[in-house]
């Protein structure tokens, strides 16, 4: 026992001895190669670069909408029989001009024709003759009214349009006033509205000054105390885009 331990003190450690030169050496490559970049990771960056900036700048621009050219095609044809559907419009129309569209208004609730449509013609000089050719004429007893539509309030106001509406509007003695009107209602629906029950000399929406927004009634004018009294009679309560109207002399 005393002999094994003995043998193990006497053990000497083998020590390991490297020449400065070459570990120095080798710490200074390894240094040199930590340094240089990978040519492939830098091919790749360098690559990317040169696809993805043109992207970044293009733009696409896409063409502006000609609304005023569409709306000098688009005419308003009122007044018009119960009776005429949109077929039978299309082809009143299309005897004086090539049509886009012609649509016959309903109202959502009753299913009951408005008594006025609307045709988009496919050029000016066609909205012109459609205007020319049908404007007074007489369909089943009824004087149709032909003209170009004005831009839509709601999405377009015009001030100075609203302000020639008014100024056009034809007072008289006869007149009700038409309360409980829905936001969409304009004074070409109640002119076709108010003609089933007599001889309509003007009418218009009140409108809040200096905007576009319906103060929710208008006024009618007629030719004659008898329209007046007829009217009041049969529209008081009647339905306008869904809303129950009141009529009353004015």
């Amino acid at each position: 026992m005393a002999t094994f331990l003995t043998a193990l003190v006497s053990i000497k450690p083998t020590v390991f001895s490297f020449p400065s030169q070459s570990f120095t050496s080798l710490q200074t490559q390894t240094n040199v190669l930590s340094l240089k970049p990978f040519p492939s990771l830098a091919g790749a960056r360098s690559s990317r670069a040169r696809f993805i900036i043109p992207h970044a700048v293009e733009t696409e621009e896409k063409p502006a909408l000609d609304t005023d050219a569409e709306s000098s095609r688009r005419v308003y044809i009122g007044n018009i029989p119960r009776t005429v559907d949109n077929e039978q419009l299309t082809k009143l129309v299309e005897e004086h001009g090539a049509a886009e569209i012609v649509q016959v208004m309903y109202d959502k609730y009753s299913g009951r024709s408005r008594r006025f449509g609307f045709a988009t013609m496919k050029s000016v000089e066609d909205a012109n003759a459609v205007i020319e050719k049908l404007n007074g004429t007489t369909i089943e007893g009824r004087e149709v009214k032909v003209n170009i539509t004005e831009k839509p309030i709601a999405s377009s106001p015009d001030l100075s349009l609203l302000q020639s509406e008014d100024s056009a509007f034809v007072d008289s003695p006869y007149k009700v006033y038409v309360g409980n009107l829905a936001k969409s209602v304009s004074k070409e629906m109640l002119e076709s509205l108010f003609s089933e029950k007599g001889k309509v000399v003007s009418a218009k929406v009140s409108r809040v000054p200096g905007t576009s927004k319906s103060t929710g009634f208008g006024f009618v004018t007629f030719s004659s105390e008898e329209d007046v009294e007829a009217a009041i009679l049969a529209l008081n309560n009647s339905l306008l885009e869904g809303q129950k109207i009141r009529v009353n002399k004015a």
